[in-house]
C-alpha cells in the first residue's frame, strides 16, 4: 500500500496530505533514471577499463589465430622455397648437363627482386612485418617457378629430341673391326709417312683391303662428296646435326649422293687408296662444332669396355699415318 506523506501548516496548526504537482513528479522520475543510467555508464566503463568485451576478446582470439596460421603459412613457404631450389639444382647440375644445355644464370632466376620497396602499402598494421614477409616469400617464389616452368619446358623439348640425338651421334666405327686390329694410326701427333715430321693427325687409320664396305657412324646428311686427286681423295662429310659430323677419305666408291640422308650402319663407300696415301686405309674423323675430336672416344656402342681401354692403350702409343 502505497505510503502517504503530511506536512505540518502552522497557519492552521493541523496535519495535511503532501500533494505534489504533475510537472514535478515527472521531473524527480526523469532525474531518478537519469542518475541510473550515469550509474550504468560509470560502472561500465570501470569494468571495461579492466576488462575486455566479448567483441574485443573475439577480435583479439581472431588476431591471435591469424598470427598463429600467418607462422605456420611462413614455415610452409620456407619449406616450398628448398624443395624450388633442390629443382633448380637438379635442373642446372643433371637435367641440363645431360643435354648439353647451358645452365641458367641466377641473375635470372631472381631477377625482379629487390630495389623498390612494392610493399608499402602493407606498413602501419599491427603485423606489418609478418605481413610483407609473407607476400615477398609468395612473390618470390612465383617468379621462381615461372622460371622453371619455362626451363622444364625447355628440357621436355631436348628430352623429345633425346633419341634422335643419341641416334645421331657417330658412335660406331665406320669399318668392321672386332679384333682391333685395323687401327693403324690413332689421333694425335704422329709421323708424317711423306715429310717424316710429327705432325697432327686429326683423325683415326683404317687400314683394310680395297673394297671393305664403310659405314655411316650415325644417322644424319651427307653434305658433300669429292672425288678426284686431292688430297683426300675420294671423300665425303656426314652432318648429323646437334653440332657433330663425320668425315671419310681415301675411299674407293662412293655410295651417296650429297643432300641424301642417311642411318647408322648403312653402306656409304668403300675403302680405297686415293689421294695422299700410302695404302689401302680408311682416314676418319669426327668433328663437334666443327673441330675435330678423338674418334674413339664414340666407339662405344659397337665394342666392350674391355676393347675400349685395350684401344686407348693403342692410342697411347707411338706409331706413323698412312696420309
Amino acid at each position: 500500500m502505497r505510503k502517504t506523506k503530511y506536512h505540518f501548516n502552522p497557519i492552521t496548526i493541523t496535519f495535511e496530505i503532501v500533494k505534489y504537482p504533475f510537472q514535478k513528479k515527472v521531473r524527480r522520475i526523469l532525474l531518478y533514471f537519469l542518475a541510473a543510467a550515469l550509474y550504468a555508464v560509470v560502472v561500465l566503463a570501470v569494468a571495461y577499463s579492466y576488462h575486455d568485451s566479448p567483441k574485443e576478446r573475439y577480435l583479439k582470439r581472431e588476431l591471435t589465430n591469424m598470427e598463429f596460421k600467418y607462422q605456420i603459412l611462413n614455415d610452409r613457404l620456407d619449406k616450398m622455397g628448398l624443395v624450388i631450389q633442390d629443382l633448380q639444382e637438379r635442373d642446372d647440375n643433371i637435367y641440363r648437363v645431360i643435354f648439353e644445355a647451358e645452365p641458367i644464370p641466377t641473375s635470372i632466376r631472381k631477377a625482379g627482386f629487390g630495389g623498390v620497396d612494392r610493399y608499402a602499402d602493407l606498413d602501419g598494421y599491427l603485423y606489418s612485418g609478418l605481413l610483407k614477409s609473407t607476400s615477398e616469400k609468395l612473390d618470390i617464389m612465383a617468379g621462381q617457378l615461372v622460371v622453371q616452368s619455362k626451363s622444364f619446358d625447355e628440357v621436355f623439348e631436348m628430352a623429345k629430341n633425346k633419341a634422335q640425338f643419341l641416334a645421331s651421334i657417330p658412335a660406331i666405327q665406320p669399318v668392321d673391326n672386332k679384333d682391333l686390329r685395323r687401327i693403324s694410326s690413332y689421333f694425335g701427333y704422329r709421323m708424317d709417312p711423306f715429310y717424316k715430321v710429327m705432325k697432327m693427325h686429326d683423325g683415326v687409320d683404317f687400314s683394310a683391303p680395297i673394297g671393305t664396305k664403310i659405314y655411316a657412324t650415325g644417322d644424319g646428311t651427307v653434305s658433300f662428296t669429292e672425288k678426284g686427286k686431292n688430297l683426300y681423295g675420294n671423300n665425303l662429310y656426314i652432318d648429323h646435326g646437334f653440332g657433330y659430323g663425320s668425315f671419310y677419305a681415301h675411299c674407293k666408291d662412293i655410295k651417296v649422293k650429297t643432300g641424301q640422308k642417311v642411318k647408322r650402319g648403312e653402306v656409304i663407300a668403300t675403302v680405297g687408296n686415293t689421294g695422299k696415301s700410302t695404302g689401302p686405309h680408311l682416314h676418319y674423323e669426327v668433328r663437334k662444332n666443327g673441330r675435330s675430336v678423338n674418334p674413339i672416344n664414340f666407339f662405344f656402342n659397337d665394342i666392350s669396355p674391355e676393347d675400349y681401354q685395350r684401344m686407348i692403350e693403342y692410342s697411347s702409343r707411338p706409331s706413323q699415318s698412312m696420309d
